[in-house]
């Protein structure tokens, strides 16, 4: 599985970069967290439920940053296991780009591959679980953010990109879309 994707954050680059190493931030955002605990440098212990399809489990895996580059990017590799439910390791690589004072613009692309029942429930259904976790995880960022630095919500220009749907209408006209190949 392969999933790339960039979103628009409210804050500076500096900004984004803190709250992207903050785990209690983390925690908050990620779809299902229980815990991020600190197992070494760049080291982390995760816990999460999560459902993909009929599956849901608990995993609990490690998470490790690499390549560090404050404030500008860092990989990240992964690997949990869910017990019956199967296992699961890829990294993501993550990039900020400031395009204005308050704004910043994070580029991640996720390689990922699954095994046990999750890969047996299918391609499609691993895709879209991810896609939803991922656009829940920063539509709770994106709050968390505007939260922490009192960033309030200002109507956008005409975007240099095009946007990716907002809000549950959006997202569910995007995935019919996906789903009938539009």
């Amino acid at each position: 599985m392969e999933l790339t994707n960039q979103q628009t954050l409210p804050v500076s680059q500096a900004q984004a970069w803190e709250a992207l190493n903050d785990i209690s931030l983390l925690q908050q955002a990620i779809p299902g967290c229980e815990s991020i605990t600190p197992a070494g440098d760049n080291l982390y212990e995760v816990l999460i439920t999560a459902a993909i399809g009929p599956v849901k489990a608990k995993f609990k895996g490690k998470l490790q940053l690499e390549d560090l580059q404050p404030p500008n990017s860092y990989t990240l590799r992964f690997e949990g296991q869910g017990g019956a439910a199967g296992h699961g390791k890829g990294n993501a690589q993550v990039r900020l780009e400031s395009v204005g004072p308050r704004q910043t613009l994070l580029h991640y692309t996720a390689h990922a591959t699954v095994g046990g029942k999750i890969a047996q429930i299918g391609s499609r259904l691993v895709d879209m679980a991810a896609q939803k976790m991922a656009n829940e995880f920063f539509e709770t960022f994106n709050t968390r953010l505007q939260e922490r630095y009192a960033v309030a919500a200002e109507p956008e220009a005409a975007p240099a990109a095009p946007a990716a749907p907002q809000g549950l209408v959006g997202r569910l006209l995007a995935w019919i879309k996906r789903l009938f190949g539009g």
